[in-house]
This record gives C-alpha cells, structure tokens and sequence, in this order.
C-alpha cells in the first residue's frame, strides 16, 4: 500500500478505516503457530449523534427527540416495541459508555483477556463508533485500526473487522447481486467486507465479514448472499486460506425447511460449529416466540491447499460460544438484549469464536 493512499485513507477516516495501519502501527499478534477468530452481532453499536441520511432516531438522546419531526418519524415505525424505543429511549453519552463497555468485555472474555486476534463485527452504526471501543475499552487487546467502509443500508449498521494482524491490501466492500423482484428491499442489506490479514507466518489470510438479509426477508435474499460470498471464495487463490464469519440470518427452521447449509455452506466450507461448541452448543440466537435455537452467528473455514498439505487450519476443540461475561445471559439462559434502563443485557446474539493454527 503506497504512502499517498494511506495518507488520503486517514484524511478520510469517517468513511474507511484501517487500511491506514503502517509498520509502526502494527501490534504483536498472537502466537506464531496459531490464530483466534471471533464473529460478534453487537446489536446496534450506535453512537448518539444525528448521522445524515441514516435512519439512527431511535439511537440519540431523549433531548433531541422532543420536536414534531422527530415524534412524526416514530409514528410510522410499524412495529410497537420498535416505535416506542425511537419516542423514548433516551441515548445518552451515559448509555453510549455502558454498551460500550458491556460489549468489550464480552470480547476481552477470551484469550485470557486479550480478546480474539481477528474480531468481526455486525451492527456498527461509523468508524467513530468503533474507533472508541478501540482505543477506550480495548486498549490492552492492541488492535489495530477499524476496519469499516460504509455501506448503504439505510438503517446505517455495518460489518466491521478489528484485528491485531495487519492488512495486506486495501480492504473492499463487496455488494450482493439481488434478483430485480427484491429491489424494494435491497436498502436493508449489507455488502461483505473482504480484508486480507498477514499470518504470522507471512502468509495471506482472507477474511469475509457478513450480515446477510434478515430472516423476514425471501429465502432467496440469503441464497444469493450465499452465492456471491462463494463467487467470492472462488476467485481467490488457490494457495490462499480463507474464512466469513458475521450473522448468516439463517434459523434453524428455515434451513431444516431449504437445507441452505447442505447446499451453499458445506459444499464449499466447514462450517465450525459442526465440529462442536462445547457444553453449551444449541445455537447463537434464541428465537422466544417458537422456543428456538438457531446458529445466526456462523464461522466458515476454507484452507488453503485442502487435506492433509492444508497450512492452517482449524485447531481441535477450539469452536466456542463467547457467553460467559455476567451480562450476557438472561435468568432462563438465553442471550440478554442490552437493556438501556439499567438491567444486565449486552447483545441478543453470542459470539462464536474458533482457533487455527499452522501445521
């Protein structure tokens, strides 16, 4: 990476960061021989200050929120719980530092409290965002810039990497191709980050951070996601290891129903919870309304070189749900949404991480 794009990178830091990262910059990674990979939906990291042109009114504070316009935009919020959160919640500089702490902590629970070496993150609202839980929460974990490029989902939320292992080449953001019969939805989509890590060992990893459509969106919306981060996987190297790791949004029940694993994952990915999670493997996310476990959060693996030449690849037993922290649990043991009025909560989605390591 040339010096005269990194410097136009850091003069433009509120639209793309972390390919600024230079030699100086560049943190110790973690062992030579191995690598802890963590996938996070932080639920809604905002920040509490008006974004133009994203839909962030639920996410400032209850001052700002005491004019017409703003009651007006509320009262076309459809869903109650939603609707009453953008009247009401008050999104203060005081909430801001409680689920930014709430979700470092999650994050510093593994690596005996370094947290994972490559980190990715759903639901970031901007760089600033996560440059604060950077450099405020996760200063002792040594990562390195954010690694965010805006995308166009009109709520504002973005996929994310922070990673003690530096870049290779500049980071892109990839959009998924859509069939034309989905355009009207297309706004309440995210692209997939695409980053190139240096392995310790000089090597090239590349990381894929997703979010895919909804679960109330078509089947077909995540079918095309899968397609286009395989599409992806394809034009790679063949010589290049290679992980997607974020919120898939597929349930249980819907991939019981389509078998999208056995048809856009398993084929051309392990998928790491296959292997095992632990004690406690039901899922990610907990669906109340039909008593549902589901894996929403997903860690794909592709090493490069496959069998028994593969360089990295996943260490045994490795696979765990991140869901130890005193918050993230509710009292009948599933995730804790953050609960801005005081109670426990971080996310309502656990992190799933995994370890590889070179042979």
């Amino acid at each position: 990476m040339n010096a005269a794009y990194r410097l136009l990178c850091c003069l433009a830091l509120t639209m793309v960061a972390g390919a600024c990262q230079s030699p100086a910059q560049r943190a110790p990674a973690a062992s030579t021989a191995a690598v802890t990979i963590m996938t996070f939906n932080v639920e809604n990291l905002f920040d509490n200050t008006d974004d133009p042109g994203k839909d962030d009114a639920t996410y400032l504070p209850l001052a700002a929120k005491q004019n017409d316009a703003h009651r007006q935009g509320c009262a076309t919020i459809e869903v109650d719980r939603w609707r009453e959160q953008c009247l009401y919640w008050d999104w203060s500089d005081e909430l801001v530092e409680r689920k930014l702490a709430v979700v470092a902590a999650a994050i510093l629970q593994v690596n005996n409290g370094r947290g994972p070496d490559i980190l990715a993150l759903q639901e970031i609202e901007n760089v600033r965002i996560l440059e604060r839980l950077r450099t405020e929460y996760l200063t002792d974990a040594g990562y390195l810039p954010a690694i965010l490029i805006e995308g166009t989902d009109l709520r504002g939320i973005d996929v994310a990497f922070l990673s003690r292992l530096p870049l290779n080449s500049e980071p892109q953001l990839h959009p998924i191709t859509f069939d034309a019969e989905f355009a009207s939805r297309v706004a309440d989509t995210r692209g997939i980050l695409q980053a190139d890590f240096e392995l310790p060992d000089g090597s090239v990893l590349t990381g894929f951070a997703v979010h895919f459509p909804a679960p109330f969106h078509p089947t077909d919306m995540r079918i095309s996601a899968y397609k286009t981060l395989n599409a992806l996987r394809a034009g790679l190297p063949g010589s290049r290891p290679a992980f997607a790791a974020g919120d898939f949004n597929t349930t249980s029940t819907e991939d019981a129903r389509e078998k999208l694993l056995d048809r856009y994952a398993r084929p051309y990915w392990q998928v790491a919870h296959d292997l095992g999670c632990g004690d406690d493997c039901r899922g990610s996310a907990y669906y109340a309304r039909d008593d549902t476990w589901s894996f929403l959060d997903m860690l794909l693996w592709s090493p490069a070189n496959r069998g028994a030449n593969a360089t990295w690849d996943i260490r045994a037993n490795s696979v765990r749900l991140a869901n130890q922290t005193s918050g993230q649990r509710q009292n009948n043991g599933t995730p804790a949404r953050f609960d801005p009025a005081g109670g426990p909560g971080v996310s309502d989605h656990w992190p799933l991480q995994v370890t590889i390591e070179s042979r």
